[in-house]
Order: structure tokens, then sequence, then C-alpha cells
């Protein structure tokens, strides 16, 4: 049976390219960055060619990227790290959305128990969290504001830029999820009023478990392990040079190759819509998130009628991957935050589907799969 990957926003496969390079650093020569001898400036060699490729093509300086384990390592050091420092100074007032990734979300409701006040803002039926809200909730003792770049459940793209300038200009530390938007949506650090901003590999076609976190200059964060001066001490422990080195590699294809991915995801996109339409019945198919404002890559629909379990069940007997929203919960069925916060209907909420696109999906498979679909939703349309 020909299998078929639609769930990209949950794990990415790894480029056959990013795999060879990593290879190379596995089977080489074994080093310590940290090591003064030739091996360990070998590997240093490595890591620092993978941090400046990262960095120039987010637009930010080496110095300020700072390699993790994932994009969760990523939010928990921004979150955790900038709300300490900042109560240092006198502030204990964070800032989200409802919409958020668990990665942000567990971490707020851990730092509310050390004392933090936290407020979540409401979205619209969009999935977009209002600018003028994040400017009326800041109050003088905000320490920081955290908001997503990309949602992983719908693709709605949030206001970041307008936001950072709020946040800016009332002295505030902004930090941005930016795990789906990398690669998906255009990145320029330099032209942001972003303190903060997390990323990670496996979602675009790099190994799992390696992101990076980008601090700017002059932002205060607290490491939140000790042991080490890796990553000028901001998180210690010996660098995982092939996974690094693989994340650069999958960046710079990534990078390199935006503008003709994003023409095809946005052909697969739109027309996966359209065949679901023609197959479920247009009254049937609502799309959940933004219709304008999205990233290429994420596409929520819900089929009136059918639970979510069942397609799920289904789409899976014929060959084809999806899920039902966040990878962390998707296991557990477990209802979707993001679509409560949105406000839509429980029918809406009860038979919606996350399909994701990428490396490997093409016009021909869709369609096959789009057959799959056909012929399953008229066995479910019968049987109801």
């Amino acid at each position: 049976m020909t299998r078929i990957y639609y769930d990209h926003a949950a794990s990415s496969p790894m480029h056959p390219d990013v795999a060879a390079a990593m290879m190379d650093v596995w089977t080489g020569t074994p080093g310590n960055a940290s090591s003064t001898h030739g091996f360990g400036r070998a590997a240093r060699s490595l890591l620092n060619r993978s941090r400046d490729i990262v960095s120039e093509g987010l637009g930010c300086s080496p110095a300020e990227l700072v390699f993790t384990g994932g994009g969760t390592e990523s939010d928990n050091l921004a979150l955790v790290g900038a709300a300490r420092a900042a109560r240092k100074r006198g502030k204990s007032h964070i800032i989200t959305t409802a919409i958020e990734h668990h990665a942000v979300l567990h971490t707020c409701d851990y730092l509310r128990e050390e004392g933090f006040r936290v407020t979540v803002l409401p979205v619209n039926e969009q999935g977009v969290v209002s600018a003028a809200a994040v400017e009326q909730a800041i109050a003088e003792d905000t320490a920081l504001i955290s908001v997503m770049f990309v949602n992983n459940e719908t693709g709605s793209i949030q206001p970041i830029a307008e936001i950072g300038e709020l946040a800016r200009s009332r002295g505030v530390a902004f930090h941005v999820d930016a795990v789906q938007a990398l690669g998906a949506v255009p990145i320029a650090l330099r032209e942001l009023s972003v303190d903060l901003m997390s990323f990670s590999a496996h979602k675009i076609n790099g190994p799992q478990g390696v992101g990076a976190l980008y601090v700017r200059k002059g932002t205060f964060l607290e490491p939140l392990h000790h042991g080490g001066l890796q990553e000028r001490k901001r998180r210690p422990g010996t660098e995982n040079v092939a996974g690094i080195v693989g994340f650069a590699a999958a960046f710079e294809r990534c990078v390199n190759s935006a503008r003709e991915r994003k023409l095809l995801l946005d052909e697969l996109r739109l027309t996966w819509i359209e065949r679901m339409k023609a197959i479920a019945g247009e009254e049937r198919v609502a799309i959940n998130g933004h219709p304008d404002l999205h990233a290429p890559h994420i596409l929520n629909l819900s089929f009136l009628g059918v639970g979510a379990e069942t397609l799920l069940m289904n789409l899976d007997l014929a060959g084809i991957a999806a899920s039902s929203g966040s990878a962390c919960t998707a296991g557990a069925l477990e209802p979707s935050h993001v679509l409560q916060a949105m406000g839509i209907s429980q029918e809406r909420r009860d038979s919606a589907v996350r399909f994701s696109f990428g490396l490997g999906n093409t016009m021909e498979e869709l369609e096959l799969a789009a057959k799959k679909v056909e012929t399953f939703m008229s066995r479910v349309r019968t049987n109801a």
C-alpha cells in the first residue's frame, strides 16, 4: 500500500543531504568542541560554521544564537530564563495567548506556581490575537510577552511585527515561538522588534532533538542548567555537533529553496481544499484558521457530520498520515485547546483534522490521496 505523509507539522522527514552531512560527522574524527587539541578544534570549526549559516539566514549575529535540544527547550529557556531575570528587576507579569503550543502554556503554568502573574489573551474566530489586546494587557510590571509566529494547528499568522513594536516601546521583552514559521514564512530578525525566538530542526527536514534560540544582544536571560561554559554559559553541556551540522544543512537547503517550496505548498494546500469540498460537499467542509494570513503548509479542515476519530482511523487505514492537532496531544485525541480558544462550534471542533504538507509530497500523490478519501467517505456516509 502506498503510504502518504500529511503530518509534516508534527515532524518532517529528514532530507538525504542532511543525513549525509550528519553521517560525515558521526563517522569522522571524534572531538569535543570544548577541547583545545586538533580533534576539538575540528569539532569547534563545524559548530562555528553551522552557527554562521543559521545566523546569517535569520539575520542575526552568531553570538545571538544558542543551540538547544529542540523547540520545547528553546521555549522553556526563553520563558523561564527571561522571566527569572526580569523578576530581579521587579517585574513579574507575563502575557501570552490561548493558542500557544503547550511548550509555552505549560511553562507559563509552571511560572505561575513560582509566583508570576500570567495573562492569557483570547483570539478571534480566525485564530489571531489582537495587537490592541496585547497593548491593553501591558502593565508596569510586565516582564515578558510570548506570542507564536505561526499556529501549529491552524497555520494562522500572528501580528508579530506590530506586537514587537509595542513591546519595544514599553521596554518589555518579546519572545516568539517560530517553530512552525521557520522555512514557511520569511524571517528577518534585523527587521523585527523581537528579543527571543525559538526554532526546531525537525520541522524543516532536519534531525529531531536539535533546536535554537535567538537571544538579542542585551537581553537578560538566566540559564536553566549549570555546569559548563558552552553556548556562552546560556546552555551548558557538550554540543550535539552532528545534530547541529544537520540543522544547518536543513536550514541552508530550506532558505535556498524557499520560493519554490512555497509555490508547491500553496498549490498542494489549495488543491486539497478543492478536492475535499468536491468529495464531502462544499457546505460540509469548513476551514479553521485565517483565510489569507496563514502558512502555506498547514491546513485545518472540519468535515461536518463525521467525527475526527473516525476520519483519522480511516485515513490511517488508507495509508494517509494526518492528525487532530498538536503532535503533543494528537495521540490521545484530546480536545484542541486552539479550536476551543477560537470559539468555533462543537461540531466543527469534533470533526477537525490537520493536514500539513512538505518534502516528498507531489500533486500526483495528492490526487491518489483524494481518491482514497473519496472511497472511505462514501462508505462512511452510507453507514451513517
